[in-house]
Parts: structure tokens; C-alpha cells; sequence
């Protein structure tokens, strides 16, 4: 499995208060989106993320994003090394996601972008 980086998942309570800062930080534009009634910003390496608790409660337990070439191949790796899949792999619009607890607890989501 290839990993081409890392996302710090950051839950902020005012998304606009919160982006100037990570652009200035980061020296890049924010990517906004929104997924399942959650406003995000991706900035640089910062994923920024503010919505409903309910939702943000679930995102927290989420240590990072790590950016693969193929879930798929993630999955396979993960599967072996005594990983838990609880989600996916499930289609994106840029691409596939899942998330898996490592044995140590930990958990992840790995993402991957096709064109």
C-alpha cells in the first residue's frame, strides 16, 4: 500500500472564523464541501470540519485521513494485519474511502483519488 499523506482532522465550531487562519498557516486556498450536513475545508493538510454535534461527535473518533493510491489495496493490507473494517470501501466523488480501527484501537480513513 502507498501512502501519499495525511489529513489533520480538526472539528471547529465557525468554519468561516476558522479558515483564515489555516490559509495563512498552510499558504494555500481552502477546498470547501460538505458531507452528510457537515461543512468541511480541506486547507493544505488540515481537513476542517464544523457542523451538528451528533455528526462531529463520530468525526472526532477519527485520528486522520491518509491519502492512499488504492483503498482497495489499503483494505487488503489492513484486512491482513488484523485491521477492522467499519465502513467501506464506499464510492466518493473524487474517488473511494473506508474506515478501519487498527488493533490498537485507532481509528482511520483512507481515501484515494481517481481521476
Amino acid at each position: 500500500m502507498e501512502i501519499l499523506g495525511a489529513s489533520l482532522r480538526i472539528c471547529v465550531d465557525d468554519l468561516d472564523t476558522a479558515i483564515p487562519f489555516y490559509e495563512r498557516l498552510a499558504g494555500g486556498r481552502a477546498m470547501r464541501s460538505e458531507r452528510g450536513g457537515v461543512q468541511v475545508a480541506a486547507v493544505g493538510s488540515f481537513l476542517l470540519m464544523s457542523g451538528p454535534e451528533a455528526e462531529l461527535e463520530l468525526l472526532r473518533k477519527v485520528t486522520a485521513t491518509i491519502a492512499v493510491k488504492d483503498v482497495d489495496e489499503a483494505q487488503r493490507l489492513l484486512t491482513d494485519l488484523g485491521a477492522h473494517v467499519l465502513a467501506g470501501p464506499v464510492p466518493t466523488p473524487a474517488g473511494s474511502m473506508l474506515l478501519a480501527m487498527h488493533p490498537d484501537g485507532s481509528v482511520f480513513e483512507y481515501v484515494d483519488h481517481r481521476s
